[in-house]
């Protein structure tokens, strides 16, 4: 359950699907974002190793690669984070 549709976590999840970003079991991934206390880092695990539990990160056809760039710096990611991002988006 969204708790909260307005905390940051889940403003960036909205803000990745703008730049073209489908997110499988979407429900889940901003729910593990709102109970997480460090957020970006358990984003970065999701993506890391979400595949395990059958959550993945797709990009669409008009993903814009400039405008992730801009998201993640917008949410403060460590720089390497957008990178590692990508490497895992599925095509």
């Amino acid at each position: 359950m969204i708790h909260n549709p307005n905390t940051e976590s889940t403003l960036f999840i909205e803000s990745l699907k703008s730049a073209g970003v489908a997110i499988s079991k979407e429900r889940e991934v901003i729910e593990r974002l709102e109970e997480a206390r460090e957020w970006h880092y358990a984003f970065t695990t999701l993506v890391k190793q979400g595949q395990r539990i059958g959550i993945s990160f797709i990009a669409n056809p008009g993903l814009r690669s400039a405008e992730l760039q801009r998201v993640f710096a917008q949410y403060h990611f460590p720089d390497q984070a957008e990178s590692t991002f990508e490497a895992n988006l599925l095509h």
